[in-house]
């Protein structure tokens, strides 16, 4: 008997992922640790250009307004095979497209991670900042279109498209991997982002059970505050004071973990909501 037969690799040669959200932060540190593990990655991105914040830093506002260039290089860096594709999810008709792409420059979509969002900071209460100092504004149509728009919708979308694909290719392995934030007690201060990831995270767990005969695993993944470049002193001190906190944590850090759950090691969980702290 080999040991690769008793303790599994995460050797992703072969397989080609897509990561939304992907110009920076965790979609980016994901897209590198799973060409790194050898799959092919359209890397889907739009730029965003946020008014400036007095409660978030500038780094944040410039990472989220890149195009894909440095993801694009990293990928490249460690012998990775990349397509970056920009385009707006909150579009219904982008996810086929960006299946279309990827069918036709790289094959059929083995890995699909759902970290894209139409994240905005919005409130029931008669308030114009949170707690960090960052700009709320009220619950409103337009906050809620925004974010139901991307990470639920298009999550429902990409998950529909990948599993029709996948399943008609006869792949026989497939792992969705969605990432979420807020909680079961909502999320104050961000409340459309919160009820918008419960869906998604609703869409993912749907889809482990329904998806589990053809060899697909669904999983979702609530990350620890991140360093993504919005992460203020203000928000470090908070963190060092919440006792169900451990740290801020590092794109990196999380994108391992996405892509353990990627790999053959990850071929058990399904149906989970991957709480890291």
């Amino acid at each position: 008997m080999r040991v690769e037969d008793v303790f599994p690799t995460n050797d992703l040669t072969g397989r080609v992922a897509l990561v939304t959200g992907a110009n920076h932060g965790i979609g980016a540190a994901t897209a590198v640790a799973l060409a790194r593990a050898g799959a092919a990655v359209l890397v889907s991105y739009l730029r965003l250009d946020d008014p400036p914040d007095a409660g978030i830093p500038d780094t944040y506002r410039r990472n989220r307004a890149g195009d894909a260039t440095e993801v694009v290089e990293r990928v490249r860096a460690v012998g990775g095979r990349v397509l970056p594709v920009e385009a707006d999810l909150a579009d219904p008709a982008v996810p086929a497209r960006l299946f279309d792409i990827a069918e036709r420059e790289l094959g059929t979509v083995d890995i699909l991670v759902n970290n894209a969002s139409g994240w905005l900071a919005d409130t029931f209460k008669p308030t114009a900042v949170d707690r960090h100092g960052r700009t709320l504004r009220p619950v409103s149509a337009e906050s809620f279109d925004a974010q139901f728009a991307v990470d639920a919708r298009a999550g429902a979308l990409l998950i529909a498209e990948f599993a029709r694909r996948n399943v008609a290719a006869r792949r026989g392995w497939g792992r969705v991997i969605s990432l979420t934030s807020g909680g079961n007690d909502g999320f104050p201060e961000e409340v459309s982002y919160g009820a918008a990831k419960a869906a998604l995270v609703n869409y993912t767990m749907a889809a482990a059970h329904e998806l589990a005969p053809f060899g697909i695993t669904a999983n979702a993944v609530h990350p620890p505050v991140t360093d993504t470049g919005w992460v203020s002193d203000e928000v470090r001190a908070a963190v060092d004071d919440d006792p169900h906190l451990l740290r801020v944590a590092e794109p990196e850090e999380v994108a391992d973990v996405i892509t353990f759950l990627a790999g053959e090691s990850g071929r058990l969980v399904t149906g989970n909501v991957v709480q890291l702290r």
